[in-house]
């Protein structure tokens, strides 16, 4: 999943928010230094990782990608989640999505103190850039797509692989709108970031 849907599936707290998001910045970070609830929100992002990985709808769907794309399928279909996770925002949520996405902009923007350099860098431009904006329609979702294939640094078919995302939109929005909630109850029922009843909706304030 990618960074909307781990900041859906994390706690109401901001230690909670940087340790869901920590995973794609761990390089570099002394882990035993940091706080057990920031931890936890880091288990609980690659918790869901694992369970996205290898969830038999998520394989079914990369096997939709042409042989030459399928190594980057995971990526793209991270990013398409966002994308389908905004649309359908309210089935989830309670808050508009237009809501939801300042709130989580301002809770970002107060948690960069907990944040190493890299992701705080990140997650400014995410703020100052709203990515979240341009992921919520298909040519911003593109853009954004082949410019994570202009940062790899070997020779790669990703570029253009909203070619391969277009003619099976429908069908991986059905897809998703299944393994979505499965995806909340496991993380529910993994209870990895233990906290009272009251929080037991995930970000409830989005």
């Amino acid at each position: 999943m990618n960074y909307l849907a781990h900041a859906a599936l994390a706690r109401a707290t901001q230690e909670s928010l940087v340790g869901n998001l920590l995973g794609d910045f761990c390089k570099g970070v002394a882990l035993s230094s940091l706080p057990e609830s920031m931890l936890a929100g880091l288990a609980n992002h690659r918790a869901v990782d694992r369970f996205t990985d290898t969830h038999p709808l998520v394989q079914q769907a990369k096997m939709a990608f042409s042989p030459a794309r399928r190594r980057f399928a995971g990526v793209a279909l991270d990013m398409l989640f966002d994308h389908y996770l905004i649309r359908h925002w309210q089935r989830f949520h309670l808050s508009p999505f237009d809501v939801a996405k300042a709130q989580l902009y301002q809770h970002l923007a107060h948690a960069e103190p907990l944040m190493p350099l890299p992701m705080r860098f990140t997650m400014q431009k995410v703020r100052q850039q709203d990515w979240l904006n341009a992921y919520q329609h298909l040519p911003g979702l593109a853009r954004a797509l082949d410019n994570v294939a202009s940062r790899i640094r070997f020779e790669n078919a990703f570029t253009g692989i909203i070619d391969e995302i277009t003619p099976n939109y429908l069908a991986f929005e059905q897809l998703f709108l299944v393994f979505y909630p499965a995806l909340q109850q496991h993380v529910m029922t993994l209870g990895l970031e233990q906290e009272s009843e009251a929080n037991l909706m995930l970000m409830p304030h989005l």
